[in-house]
């Protein structure tokens, strides 16, 4: 365990290098995970020496924890937040198989290339499974790519936490014997996917609504409604152990309350949630980093690099083109969605999980995951920009099929019937007229940088923004939409 100068001096690199280099990650082919990483090599044992830590060490487990729990808390408040509303479960029931499938695939490669045993290799699979919010972020703020495509990859990052923790949770309790009888297999998984979760759906619904009734009768400074998000956290994480559940998913389940519950909170109460689990992650990375210097050593190298190479460039594409086979996407959009499954710090925690349950493996499992999520965390955060820039330069040459979408789970509808259709002379003819229509420029940005024309009096709206357009309008008049 670093001593407690080393551990201000960590959190204030943190601090420091996160604020001088976000300008420098916004503009060059780099990411946060990178550098971080790189700098808990440079200071572990095999680097600068400074610090001292192993898997097992209390330091790396409490940012572990306070890291994975905010994230699921997040996460789960996001689905509300991405505006999902009633079709979420398409993109998430469609996107979900993908993960089992990734699951499979990759635990296969693991048998192959690693003769590990079979729960191990299922649970490497269900690990590496996992992809990174964190190293797809600068995927999904760019505005040159669709709405729709953006919105898949983030769900997909958002939910598939959360059906590879129960899967890893109940294969560390088949490695580890910690269920026999068909009864003890009940108990366990009641407390597990039950009553640990319906403890934090309590938390986060009373919690919520507490806070709601406080501020209007009251009135709660800004500073400490953010404050009291992060304890809603810790609160449900607690009460999930306390009563033999997994903390984890209590803490899912008590952002998913507020979300059911659709409870109106202060912005703050995310921001700083977002903040502070940002720098827990930069900090997690530097810990990973120092301890996965000394662990690499301990596993075949060109084995593991196979594993990695196979997960991103075989696995994950494999997967998403069975599971996006009738999306209305275009070939582009495909690739897009399929490259981009960065592994990063949520691999590496569910990891940590193995080593910490006691599994006699699980430092070899950290070590294999700290290979595929070091070149995945190098390869996608590299190629975040140049493969946007290679999709926006298509969407310049044609429409893509993905641009007349507005969510993702638009993508997986069947398609709408044709809309009636009017001639230019009869339009001409309606906007002379007395009551003349409201002219919608519905084309895709590239199709009108490739035709600059305009209808006189028209409205450019872009085709993913329609409805959220049409919400908008008070006066009701005829709309006739310019498409592609």
């Amino acid at each position: 365990m670093p001593d407690l100068l080393t551990g201000f001096g960590v959190a204030a690199l943190v601090l420091v290098v996160a604020a001088l280099a976000a300008g420098l990650v916004d503009r060059a082919p780099l990411s946060f995970p990178m550098i971080f990483l790189a700098l808990g090599f440079l200071l572990g044992p095999s680097g600068a020496g400074l610090l001292h830590l192993d898997a097992h060490d209390r330091t790396l487990e409490v940012i572990a924890i306070l890291n994975l729990a905010l994230v699921l808390f997040l996460d789960a408040v996001k689905l509300q937040l991405d505006e999902l509303g009633r079709d979420w479960p398409i993109p998430v029931l469609a996107l979900g198989p993908g993960t089992l499938l990734i699951t499979a695939l990759v635990a296969g490669a693991a048998l192959l290339l690693l003769q590990l045993p079979l729960v191990h290799a299922l649970l490497l699979g269900a690990i590496l499974a996992s992809t990174d919010p964190v190293v797809l972020r600068d995927v999904v703020r760019d505005p040159r790519l669709p709405r729709a495509v953006r919105q898949a990859l983030s769900v997909e990052a958002g939910t598939n936490d959360v059906v590879v923790l129960p899967l890893v949770l109940v294969l560390l309790a088949v490695a580890l014997a910690r269920a026999g009888t068909p009864g003890e297999w009940a108990v366990f998984l009641a407390r597990v996917f039950l009553l640990g979760p319906a403890v934090g759906f309590v938390v986060g619904a009373i919690g919520s609504w507490l806070m709601m009734r406080v501020d209007a009768a009251l009135g709660v400074r800004r500073e400490y409604q953010a404050l009291y998000g992060l304890g809603l956290v810790l609160a449900a994480y607690t009460g999930g152990v306390a009563v033999g559940g997994d903390g984890f998913l209590a803490a899912f389940a008590a952002g998913a309350a507020i979300t059911v519950l659709n409870h109106e909170l202060c912005d703050c109460f995310l921001e700083y949630g977002e903040v502070t689990a940002e720098m827990a992650m930069l900090l997690a990375f530097i810990l990973f980093g120092a301890v996965l210097s000394t662990l690499l050593g301990t596993v075949p190298l060109g084995r593991a690099l196979l594993l990695a190479l196979f997960a991103i460039v075989v696995a994950r594409p494999l997967a998403l083109a069975l599971v996006l086979a009738r999306a209305r996407l275009s070939p582009t959009g495909r690739v897009l969605i399929a490259w981009f499954g960065p592994r990063g710090l949520s691999s590496l925690l569910f990891a940590l999980l193995t080593v910490q349950a006691g599994l006699p493996d699980g430092e070899r499992l950290l070590a294999l995951v700290g290979v595929v999520v070091i070149v995945s965390v190098v390869v996608h955060g590299c190629s975040a920009t140049p493969v946007a820039t290679w999709y926006a330069r298509c969407r310049a040459r044609q429409t893509l099929a993905e641009e007349r979408e507005e969510s993702a789970a638009d993508l997986f509808r069947p398609a709408e019937e044709a809309v009636p259709r009017i001639a230019p002379a009869e339009l001409a003819a309606r906007l002379a007229g007395p009551a003349p229509p409201l002219v919608l420029d519905v084309r895709s940005a590239g199709a009108r940088a490739r035709d600059p024309v305009q209808i006189p009096g028209s409205v450019p709206v872009p085709p993913d923004a329609i409805t959220r357009w049409a919400v908008e309008q008070a006066a009701r008049r005829p709309v006739v939409t310019w498409c592609t």
